[in-house]
């Protein structure tokens, strides 16, 4: 069993960068791939990115491309998401999830375990 704490979401202006980090307890992350969702308002919940569980590969929505930054640190238990040039667009609840593979998917439904999700709004 994996536990998954986000942190780090809260307004940011248009232009702006945020850092979320997810804290994982219980079995070691390493073993596990992990990504972020997020989930805007009367929108259906979407992928933004995912790592493996080295680290070694990682994807991204097209709309985050370039902007977006995946990354862990195994030894802290830990997956961030840099975000950078937000725009208000990004404005949604991002969740963290993992899945007991070392291979990301883009699939919300290959993922085991969930966090509470960690609100972020952008402001123009």
């Amino acid at each position: 069993q994996v536990q998954l704490v986000e942190s780090g979401g809260g307004l940011a202006q248009a232009g702006g960068s945020l850092r979320l980090s997810c804290a994982a307890s219980g079995r070691t992350a390493s073993d596990y791939a992990a990504a972020w969702f997020r989930q805007a308002p009367r929108k259906e919940r979407e992928f933004v990115a995912a790592i493996s569980w080295l680290g070694r590969s990682a994807s991204y929505a097209d709309s985050v491309e370039d902007r977006f930054t995946i990354s862990r640190d195994n030894t802290k238990n830990t997956v961030y998401l840099q975000m950078n040039s937000l725009k208000p667009e990004d404005t949604a609840v991002y969740y963290c999830a993992a899945r007991a593979h070392w291979a990301p998917t883009r699939t919300a439904e290959a993922y085991n375990y969930w966090g509470q999700g960690t609100q972020v709004t952008v402001s123009s």
